[in-house]
Order: C-alpha cells, then structure tokens, then sequence
C-alpha cells in the first residue's frame, strides 16, 4: 500500500497506550510504523507515566483521567490497578472520542480504535461507537493462548480448555512451553481470572490481533492462535527493528556507556538489565556482583536507581568488590539498550525475560541468561531455554559461584557453542523477515489494506 493512498483518505488510528514501560516503547513504535504507512495518529494515554509529547510531534496526543497514583502500582495492588484503570479512562475516552467525532473532518476521520490488549475499556468505547477495534498484543503471541485458559467451569462460556485442546492436536512448540505449567497447579486467584476472561472477551470482539512478534519464532503457535480468535492476527514484529528511531523512555539513558563498550574485545561483555520493574534485595545484589566478578568477565549492570530495596543506588556495594572489578565492569542507572545489544562487544544478556528484551537480544543473536520474575516472563524465558535454546535459565536462589558458571559458559566455555551459534542464526532469520517479501513486510502491508477495508 502507498503511504498517499491513506492519506488521501484521510484515515485517522487512535491508539490507547497502557502506561508502563514495556508497553509504552512498543505502542509509539506500532504508532510510527502506522504513520510511515500514511495513516494519521492520536496517541491516547492515560495521566500516569505521560510519554513524552515532544519526542513525536509527528501525533497528536491526548490524555486521559485515570485517577492513580504510581503507589495504585505497587506489585501486591497491581491487577486492582488494571482493573481502577479501565475503569476510570472508559468514560472520559468515550467522551472524547465522541467529542472528536463530532467535529470530524471527512479528510480525517476516524478509521479505528488500535489498543493495548490490558486496555481493553477501548474495545467497548469502539463497540459503543460503532468503530472497529484492534486488539495488540505487546507480548508473544503464545499469552493469547495463555489468557484464555481457564478452569472447567469457564468452559461452557466458550474459552479453552487447554490440556484437552493439546491432546487432540500436539503442538511441540506449545509443549516445549509448558504453558500448563506456567500456570501452575495451585489455584487462580479470582482477580486475574476476571481480568483474563475480560481482556479474552475483547480480544474476540476484535476487528483484528496485531502481535508484535517475528513469524519463524512462533509459528505453531500463531497457527494454534488463529483457531481459537475469529479475527485475523497480523504478525509482524519486532516493531523496534521496523521504527528506530522511535524513543520512548521513561528513564535518562547513559550513552557514555557505549564508549566504555569500545575498548572491550568482540562477544567478550555480559550485558545485565532487569528492566524497568523488577527489584531485588541486598543479598541478591551483592551475589550478582560477586558473581560477575568472578566470573572474569568484562560486564556492563544496569542497576536502576530505587530497585534495590533499602537502597538509593550500590551504596550496599563493598569497597573492596569495587576495586577488584574496577575498569572490567561498567555500572549504569540506565542504558540505551536497543545499542547495546547490537554492539560488536556485546555476547551474552542477562535479562529479565520482558518480551521486548527478548525479541531485542535475538535480533541481535545475542545469547541469553534468563531469570524471569513475574507476568510473561516465564514465557519468554521458555521460549528461549526449550524452543529456540538459545539461552540458559538462572533458577533458584541466586548465588555468586552459580552465576560465575553460567555467565561463563554462555560467552566463552566450548558448553556454549551450540547455543551462541543458533542465537546467530536467529538473527539471520529475524533479517530475512524484515527484507522485502518476508513475512514481518507483507504482514504489514496486508494490515494497512484490511485497515482500508473498514468503512
């Protein structure tokens, strides 16, 4: 599609943002792609955790009373949270877009309603008016098929019952994830049952799925995906590889991080971030540097200001770890991560597992060591232990010899070969996809037309 055929319809996107980083980054870049296609954007977000405006004068921004405060977000108040949150955006979104309505230019009009799957309040807005919406799903695709999962008691209400669904057409990449597993055998607490049946039943009243994943990395999957939603599922990520340029962090990056990178050999730096969430305790953070120390490694460590617990910064850090490590190791509050994983003196990620890290590293053919911690992250970290193998998993208690080992055989001991020469194969296939004519670009320009197609 020529990015002048939408404009010259004159095709508006209103897309809803859920207010977390993770999700943040990949909605201004699905927002970027949109607008490179020729279609005109309206960011809608709520209050909390504001994106930049002046990072994107290309859009037009809204935003909408949510009522929290960053204390609603705490880890034990966080599924009251999503649920305060759509509640409290769905009236003034749907006054707004009425408003918006209204007034509308016939050469700006409101084409569809494009949100994040957690703010699924969007769905109803759009049914409310009439709009089609599109439902994006900012983590694998494989947490379709793992919210929609649900006790027997759901089963009549139309949702999966999993462990039936496999026996009757085994799916090895599905197994390999042990999403039953995942799930855990315990029983689910009655709020993220809610919130799961509510974000599934959006996502079928949907117009389309937009997955912000590459095609090769799940496959099986997306076929199984297909089977279980009516409406087509476009794939067609990593949007980061397709929007580059779109900046969207919440935190200062460190850039001089990058020179310190210069002076250190090819594949030689173990890269370690967490992400914007997570939080440890004393303990861990004097195991991990320890662990990095010993493992006589040069090593990059975001450690973000606030998440080590009674802690500012690595004031807990001893002196003496300091001085051992001193000139090997580089510790920054926070980086610009997209650049440092596809920096030649990079070889090996510790992460957290978040989707976006994820899909960063292996677009990269950066190896992995994973230590999810909560949400999806056990997913990712399955993908890439047990499907892709291109990654190890840190599991247990956190301990400095433990860590040394692994850090060691993911980026020099001959143990991990295997697994840095697939994580560069990955990066290969990841390469073709985005090429013309492979499945991330015609996924796309199928999109923009099935867009066209709304009247």
């Amino acid at each position: 599609m020529e990015k002048q055929e939408a404009k010259r319809l004159g095709h508006r996107l209103v897309l809803v943002v859920y207010p977390f980083q993770g999700h943040i980054n990949p909605m201004l870049q699905l927002a970027t792609i949109l607008y490179s296609k020729g279609f005109s954007i309206t960011i809608a977000h709520p209050q909390f955790n504001s994106p930049n405006h002046e990072n994107h004068p290309e859009f037009h921004f809204v935003s909408i009373p949510d009522g929290l405060s960053k204390t609603n977000f705490s880890p034990p108040n966080f599924m009251a949270a999503i649920s305060a949150l759509n509640s409290n955006c769905e009236a003034p979104f749907q006054q707004y877009m009425e408003e918006m309505m209204k007034v509308e230019d016939p050469h700006d009009r409101v084409a569809c309603v494009v949100y994040d799957g957690l703010m699924h309040f969007a769905q109803a807005v759009a049914n409310n008016l009439k709009l089609p919406g599109i439902n994006v799903r900012t983590s694998a695709a494989a947490t379709l098929l793992l919210f929609a999962v649900f006790p027997d008691a759901h089963h009549e209400k139309g949702y999966i019952s999993f462990p039936e669904s496999l026996a009757q057409a085994p799916v090895p990449e599905l197994q390999s994830l042990d999403l039953k597993g995942i799930l855990g055998s315990t029983e689910i607490p009655t709020p993220i049952l809610e919130l799961r049946a509510t974000v599934t039943d959006a996502t079928k009243k949907a117009s389309a799925i937009i997955v912000n994943t590459v095609h090769f990395l799940e496959q099986q999957t997306l076929t199984k995906v297909q089977e279980h939603f009516p409406s087509p599922v476009f794939s067609f990520g990593p949007f980061h590889k397709l929007a580059p340029s779109a900046s969207s962090s919440l935190l200062k990056e460190d850039t001089s991080c990058i020179s310190w990178l210069d002076k250190q050999a090819p594949k030689s730096v173990i890269y370690i971030s967490f992400g914007s969430m997570v939080s440890m305790d004393e303990k861990e953070l004097v195991e991990i540097a320890w662990g990095l120390a010993n493992s006589e490694q040069p090593f990059m460590w975001v450690v973000r200001p606030g998440s080590v617990r009674g802690s500012e910064w690595i004031e807990l850090l001893p002196e003496s770890l300091k001085e051992r490590v001193e000139g090997r190791g580089c510790i920054v509050k926070w980086a610009p991560q997209k650049e440092v994983l596809a920096h030649g003196a990079v070889g090996g990620f510790w992460s957290h597992c978040g989707w976006n890290s994820t899909l960063e590293s292996v677009c990269e053919g950066v190896p992995m060591l994973c230590r999810p911690y909560f949400g999806d992250q056990g997913l990712s970290a399955k993908y890439v232990c047990s499907v892709w193998k291109v990654g190890l998993e840190l599991e247990g208690v956190l301990e400095r010899g433990k860590i040394e080992n692994a850090i060691r055989k993911l980026v020099v001991e001959t143990e991990g070969v295997e697994i840095r020469r697939r994580a560069k194969d990955l990066k290969h296939k990841a390469e073709l996809c985005l090429s013309e004519d492979g499945s991330t670009y015609n996924a796309l320009n199928e999109l923009a037309q099935h867009i066209l197609s709304f009247e």
